[in-house]
C-alpha cells in the first residue's frame, strides 16, 4: 500500500527545488554568450523507464524546447545542441530511422513555431547533412530558410556532425582554394575558417554542458570551444531528466571561470606594478594600456592610478 506521506514528499522536494532555483538565479550576475550542450542519456533514460529508445529521444526533444526558453530569459544569445554525431549512424537501423524521423519533424515543427519567429530565433544546422536521408535533409533545409533573417537568437542543430571531419573539411577547403588562386596564403586567418566551417558564422563557445555522467567533450565544437578555452559543466542527469536548475549551475560554473580569469589578469596588471621600478616608466604606462581592455574598469582604473603615483613620485625626486 503506498505510503500516504508520498504526496507530501512529493510537494516538499518540488517546493525545494523552485526554491533553489530563485536562490541560483538571484546568485547569477552574467551569463555566456554561447551554450553548446551534448544531449547525453536519451536511451539510457528510456531504459530506466521501461521505454524504446524512441521515446527517450522525444522526451529529449522536450528538453530540448525547455533550454531554448531558458536561454531566452536569461539573455544568452546562441546555443549549440549536439543531436547526432557521425558516430552514431553505427546504431541499429530500426533506432535510426525512427531517429530520422523525430529530426525531420522537429525541424519543421520548431521552423513553425509561433515562439520561434516572435524571438526572431534563426536555426542553423550544422554538420555533414548529405549523409542523412532526404526527409532529414529537406526539413533542416526548411527550418534555416524559414528563419534565415533573424538575428536575434541562434540555435544551432549539429547532426550527423564531427569535430575532426568539420576541421578537415574547411581544411581541405583552404588548400583546394590556394591551389585554384582564389585564396593567396597571406588571406588564411580565422575568420577565414570560420566562413568555411558554416554559412553563418558560429560565435566561440563560452560553456559546454554535457549530461548523462561522462566526462568528456566528444569532438564537440574543437574550433570555437577549444581555442575559446570554454568552460565545462559535466552533470549526471539524463538529458531528457536535465533541469533548470541543473542549468543555472552549469551557468554558475561559467561565471566561476570568469572570475577566475579575472583574477589571473588583474595578478597580471599588479605585477607590471611591482616591476615599474625595473623599466622605463613610459613602456610600463603602455602597457598599463593594453592590459585595460583585458581588466575590469575598477582594476583597470587601480592600475592606472598606481602608475601615475609612481610617475609623481619620480618627478619629486627630480
Amino acid at each position: 500500500m503506498p505510503s500516504p506521506l508520498r504526496p507530501v514528499r512529493r510537494q516538499l522536494r518540488a517546493s525545494l527545488h523552485r526554491a533553489y532555483e530563485r536562490l541560483l538565479l538571484r546568485e547569477i550576475d552574467g551569463v555566456p554568450t554561447h551554450v553548446a550542450i551534448i544531449q547525453d542519456g536519451n536511451r539510457r533514460f528510456a531504459r530506466e523507464h521501461g521505454q524504446g529508445p524512441d521515446e527517450g529521444h522525444r522526451q529529449g526533444a522536450e528538453t530540448a524546447r525547455r533550454v531554448l526558453e531558458w536561454c531566452e530569459e536569461l539573455g544568452i544569445r546562441e546555443l549549440t545542441l549536439y543531436a547526432f554525431s557521425t558516430e552514431n549512424f553505427s546504431r541499429p537501423p530500426e533506432e535510426l530511422d525512427a531517429l530520422f524521423d523525430l529530426m525531420a519533424e522537429k525541424f519543421r515543427e520548431f521552423a513553425d513555431a509561433e515562439r520561434v519567429h516572435e524571438a526572431e530565433v534563426a536555426i542553423v544546422p550544422l554538420g555533414d547533412l548529405e549523409r542523412l536521408p532526404e526527409r532529414v535533409q529537406a526539413a533542416a533545409r526548411y527550418a534555416a530558410e524559414r528563419t534565415a533573417d533573424y538575428d536575434a537568437f541562434r540555435l544551432n542543430v549539429a547532426v550527423a556532425y564531427g569535430g575532426r571531419d568539420e576541421l578537415l573539411g574547411a581544411a581541405r577547403g583552404v588548400a583546394r582554394a590556394v591551389r585554384a588562386g582564389t585564396l593567396a596564403p597571406d588571406a588564411i586567418d580565422v575568420d577565414e575558417i570560420d566562413r568555411r566551417l558554416a554559412e553563418r558564422p558560429v560565435r566561440d563557445v563560452d560553456l559546454i554542458i554535457r549530461t548523462g555522467g561522462d566526462e568528456r567533450t566528444s569532438n564537440f565544437l574543437p574550433w570555437h570551444a577549444n581555442g575559446n578555452e570554454a568552460a565545462v559543466f559535466f552533470c549526471a542527469p539524463y538529458w531528457p531528466s536535465f533541469s533548470k536548475v541543473d542549468f543555472l549551475r552549469a551557468i554558475r560554473t561559467y561565471e566561476s571561470r570568469e572570475a577566475s580569469w579575472r583574477r589571473t589578469r588583474a595578478e597580471r596588471a599588479a605585477a607590471l606594478v611591482r616591476a615599474v621600478g625595473e623599466v622605463e616608466l613610459a613602456d610600463a604606462r603602455a602597457a598599463a594600456a593594453r592590459l585595460r581592455e583585458h581588466l575590469p574598469r575598477a582594476q583597470a582604473r587601480a592600475v592606472v592610478e598606481e602608475l601615475e603615483r609612481r610617475e609623481r613620485e619620480e618627478l619629486a625626486a627630480d
